[in-house]
């Protein structure tokens, strides 16, 4: 039997919750005609803390609560809308609503990619929705894609520039020539970093994105302790020079491949060539390429972050579960953690590197250099000396290698610490995708 309104709880008023809710409210009409039937905000559960916020004046003051059990109690709620991020009580939260029977939305990509199998199970346990296309790409349609369009093809890469902040901060350091610090002060001040920006320069929100599109494009559970990770925070003004001498452009990359039944998930620096597309996507921008075994190369591209972008994501799946709760269709996700692929070690790793020495400037050195990458195996592609300081007796050296193994690069790295004559191993980063 067809409803005749459909009403949404919404949970935070931050700035997602509050966007959310401000689209809820001054597009009730163009969502009641796509819905077909009145999309009604119908209750935000807040934190006592948050009734000093000044949206809590926009809205009447009924629509608000504090209370859990009113909240989740509430007959007249079909969907619930999650805008607190966070890993708990978010969980609980959804889970609650779940339970309940109703649909759920969610902006939230650590609790998603942490908790994806439960929620999962519990969606279709209680024949609901769960749906959280923000939680990846902001605004970008990513997700959606990744469940219908592209469901019938083997997904073979994932190559992704998924922070807008981190790229932010390696555009600024690549085209300004400054170092690290000043340019997450200049993230800072326009607002695209946090005051604690951790989770965004250590990878760890790269991470949690890269999970979430990993296990819809491999139907494989992966939780994000699973990924290799490494963040920007020891990228120096000199990599950046050198990368543009050499060809290359540095950015934070998400990737993911499959081969052989094997999934090899990464999330760090990367040298990428200049004249390669994600080299080019400067700024707060985000883009993801993806190929397929049948339709090749498909690239999503667009603002990542910001209350606008990922209002229109979220706001979009709550229309999509209206549309379902307004005609009582319940859950009809294609998305299932079935496909039992195995996750590559990192040691397993095959790529070029990229290597930035202080070394002590005398005869033998590079010798000694040679034969430590030749007892590993690492074949070297160029050596270049640099800046060299007579006052130190001391050189800058760049080494460009062949593919190798992680292990084996790791290997040497700890061979090249512990020589004399090798006074810093200031960076090592890998080279292409």
């Amino acid at each position: 039997m067809k409803k005749n309104s459909i009403g949404i709880g919404l949970i935070g008023v931050g700035v997602i919750g509050g966007a959310v809710a401000r689209v809820l409210r001054d597009r009730s009409a163009k969502l009641a005609e796509l819905a077909g039937a009145p999309v009604v905000l119908r209750k935000i559960k807040i934190a006592p803390i948050d009734l000093t916020r000044p949206i809590i004046k926009e809205f009447p003051a009924g629509i608000f609560t504090t209370d859990e059990a009113e909240f989740f109690g509430d007959p007249d709620i079909d969907i619930v809308v999650e805008a607190i991020g966070g890993e708990f009580p978010a969980f609980h939260y959804l889970e609650k609503a779940l339970m309940a029977g109703k649909h759920v939305v969610s902006s939230n990509k650590e609790v998603v990619s942490k908790h994806a199998a439960e929620l999962l199970a519990l969606a279709r346990k209680n024949n609901v929705g769960l749906r959280f296309e923000a939680s990846v790409g902001g605004g970008i349609p990513l997700l959606e894609p990744f469940q219908y369009d592209l469901s019938v093809n083997e997904i073979k890469g994932i190559f992704a520039i998924i922070n807008g902040t981190t790229n932010y901060i390696l555009t600024r350091m690549a085209q300004e020539g400054i170092e690290f610090a000043e340019a997450l002060k200049q993230a800072q001040a326009l607002g695209y970093a946090e005051a604690n920006p951790k989770n965004d320069i250590e990878g760890h929100d790269a991470v949690y994105k890269l999970a979430i599109l990993s296990m819809l494009a491999f139907d494989t559970e992966v939780k994000p302790e699973n990924i290799y990770r490494e963040g920007i925070t020891t990228l120096e003004g000199r990599d950046f020079q050198y990368a543009k001498e050499l060809g290359f452009v540095i950015k934070l990359l998400a990737i993911a491949k499959e081969s052989d039944g094997q999934i090899e998930l990464r999330v760090h620096p990367v040298f990428l060539p200049d004249d390669n597309f994600l080299a080019n996507v400067d700024g707060v921008f985000n883009a993801v390429l993806t190929t397929g075994d049948l339709v090749g190369d498909v690239i999503f591209s667009g603002q990542g972050a910001g209350p606008a972008p990922t209002s229109s994501a979220v706001v979009a799946d709550v229309l999509a579960a209206a549309q379902d709760a307004a005609s009582c269709v319940g859950n009809r996700m294609r998305w299932r953690l079935d496909g039992g692929k195995k996750l590559m070690p990192m040691s397993e790793v095959v790529t070029r590197y990229y290597f930035r020495l202080n070394v002590t400037d005398k005869p033998g050195v590079l010798a000694h250099i040679a034969g430590i990458f030749g007892d590993n195996k690492i074949s070297i592609a160029s050596v270049l000396q640099k800046e060299v300081d007579e006052a130190t007796e001391s050189a800058e050296v760049v080494i460009m290698t062949h593919p190798a193994k992680e292990s084996a690069v790791q290997q040497a790295v700890e061979a090249l610490r512990s020589l004399d004559t090798i006074k810093a191993v200031h960076n090592f980063i890998r080279v292409g995708i």
